[in-house]
């Protein structure tokens, strides 16, 4: 126990000092106006999301952008009425999608149509459920526009109403940045790439250097994929937080939570056994570690212990923060991260049953790119 503390205590000293500083607060944009406007277009993929689009749509309707901005929702095969409650907002252009082809995931199938409909310089790849603040269109445009960037993502803030998500939200944010440090995303000599699906505003220029759409045409997890073709391309990327957009889906239940994490986490993995068995052992020595040594060690391994769990905790502060919730949580953070394993683990179980990815009433069995 006293040899797997000092080892858990050596990955949180890394963590907090070496790995991108992924724990800070990181960067936020805040509501900027662009010196030059020039023609964008905000593509929404929406499937069955009658319960928000009105919402998303009116905000995007509200704009203070001071250039050309259209709006195109693409209906992939909704039931609930989706694209008709669209259409009554006015404003909006609606497109129904064709039938996806072999080897598309459903949402680079939608942002595909859109995508080709639209010929603006700009274009924001948007969800149907992200509300948006008047500013929030220019304030991106501005932030590319200042930094000489091709892609600028944001990390918008999330729905934090039920106890489930805020017990277990701010870890979602907490360690995406653990998996995908800001700093390093946001280096142009990086590897590392990544973005958030939220908001994704992007130069058509360099969408189609990346390959366009088509070139994530199979990602499940899409965001990463396309902001990993741009960064390849060439592109200038930018990952952060928004102070002017935010998540309006719910998920009011512990199974709610795990199912938006169960859908795509063992293809995070790569669908590898091995990646599965190296992310459960990391995350056994990282999280498990510490409150184990306190609880059950000799001394040496409770001191050691109890550092890695003070260091640990500390690290989650500034996320806390960011959401507005209480720094309390913090000292659970090995029970919260304990909840996010099982559920990796329910996602490869998935997979080897043959359920493999479901997602708005659409299975994903294949292995997707």
């Amino acid at each position: 126990m006293t040899l797997l503390a000092v080892l858990a205590l050596l990955a949180w000293i890394y963590l907090a000092a070496g790995h991108g500083r992924f724990w800070q607060a990181g960067p936020v944009l805040s509501a900027a106006r662009p010196a030059a406007s020039p023609p964008l277009a905000v593509v929404v993929p929406a499937r069955d999301e009658a319960t928000v689009v009105n919402r998303t749509l009116s905000s995007l309707l509200a704009q203070d952008y001071a250039g050309p901005l259209g709006i195109v929702l693409v209906d992939d095969g909704s039931s609930d009425g989706t694209g008709t409650i669209a259409r009554a907002l006015g404003g909006v252009t609606v497109l129904e999608a064709p039938a996806r082809p072999a080897g598309w995931a459903g949402k680079p199938w939608a942002l595909a149509q859109g995508v080709a409909a639209t010929d603006a310089e700009w274009l924001l790849l948007t969800d149907a459920d992200i509300e948006h603040d008047p500013p929030h269109v220019a304030t991106l445009v501005a932030q590319a526009e200042r930094y000489g960037l091709d892609m600028v993502s944001e990390m918008v803030a999330l729905h934090r109403a039920s106890l489930a998500e805020r017990a277990l939200v701010p870890a979602f944010v907490y360690l995406f940045q653990l998996l995908y440090p800001f700093a390093w995303v946001n280096a142009p000599a990086g590897r590392t790439a990544a973005a958030a699906g939220g908001t994704i505003l992007i130069r058509r220029t360099v969408l189609e250097r990346a390959g366009g759409i088509a070139a994530i045409r199979g990602a499940l997890i899409d965001d990463v994929a396309l902001a990993t073709a741009v960064k390849r391309a060439g592109g200038r990327i930018w990952l952060g937080h928004s102070a002017l957009a935010r998540s309006i889906r719910p998920y009011p239940g512990f199974a709610d939570v795990w199912r938006m994490i169960a859908r795509s986490a063992y293809v995070q993995l790569r669908c590898s056994p091995l990646l599965l068995a190296g992310a459960i052992l990391g995350l056994l020595l990282v999280f498990l570690v510490p409150p184990l040594a306190v609880v059950l060690g000799p001394l040496s391994a409770r001191v050691l212990g109890l550092i890695a769990w003070t260091i640990m905790a500390a690290t989650l502060l500034p996320t806390l923060h960011r959401c507005g919730a209480s720094p309390l949580w913090a000292l659970c953070l090995p029970a919260i991260a304990a909840f996010y394993r099982a559920a990796t683990i329910g996602s490869a179980i998935d997979h080897y049953r043959g359920r493999g990815t479901v997602w708005k009433k659409r299975a994903y069995t294949e292995r997707q790119a």
